[in-house]
């Protein structure tokens, strides 16, 4: 993997954490406000909305330097629409990062050719 895939790949791992906090704590802004006199939708809606478009410019950034398919990539964007899933991403993004870290190092001691 390549520094600008790898970037690319972190940064949409960075944001979606914080993208599904956003999300969840917008759903809970709704609530109280049709519960309570507290109205804080308009500005959770605007961070919610700005870490979503950040999540959907990376995602995009990533699909093409990582050169998913089209499973892969259908399957962040889902992510990036269910309330917790963000969190997921995270970890699946996580858990890529490492084994591409690895198949990195293997290949430049010369344990498998690539």
């Amino acid at each position: 993997m390549d520094f600008k895939t790898a970037t690319a790949l972190r940064r949409l791992r960075l944001v979606s954490a914080p993208e599904a906090v956003s999300f969840l704590l917008l759903l809970v802004c709704s609530v109280l406000k049709r519960t309570t006199d507290f109205n804080a939708v308009p500005v959770m809606g605007m961070v919610h909305g700005i870490l979503f478009i950040l999540y959907l410019v990376f995602w995009l950034d990533a699909w093409k330097r990582a050169q998913w398919d089209r499973k892969t990539a259908a399957l962040y964007f889902v992510l990036s629409i269910l309330p917790t899933g963000g969190f997921f991403a995270e970890r699946k993004l996580k858990r890529e990062a490492e084994a591409s870290v690895i198949a990195d190092r293997a290949r430049r001691e010369g344990v498998v050719n690539a």
